[in-house]
């Protein structure tokens, strides 16, 4: 299974720069670009800061996807 998300696009479409979102949410911009390109799934309490940072649910934002 992989996790999609839609960060990168939400984060552009509000125009945030990357560096602004990391300071916020106290991660590195590293760790923001894996968790963008999908290198790297944030943890549950990540994940929940996250929308919280953008007033959506974590539905909104991340998508299960099961390969066959």
């Amino acid at each position: 299974m992989t996790v999609k998300n839609q960060i990168k696009d939400i984060r552009e479409t509000r125009g945030i720069k990357q560096n602004e979102m990391a300071d916020s949410l106290r991660v590195s911009r590293q760790t923001m670009t894996a968790i963008e390109k999908m290198k790297y799934n944030p943890s549950l309490e990540l994940s929940l800061k996250i929308a919280s940072y953008f007033e959506l649910s974590v539905e909104e934002i991340f998508e299960l996807n099961s390969e066959v």
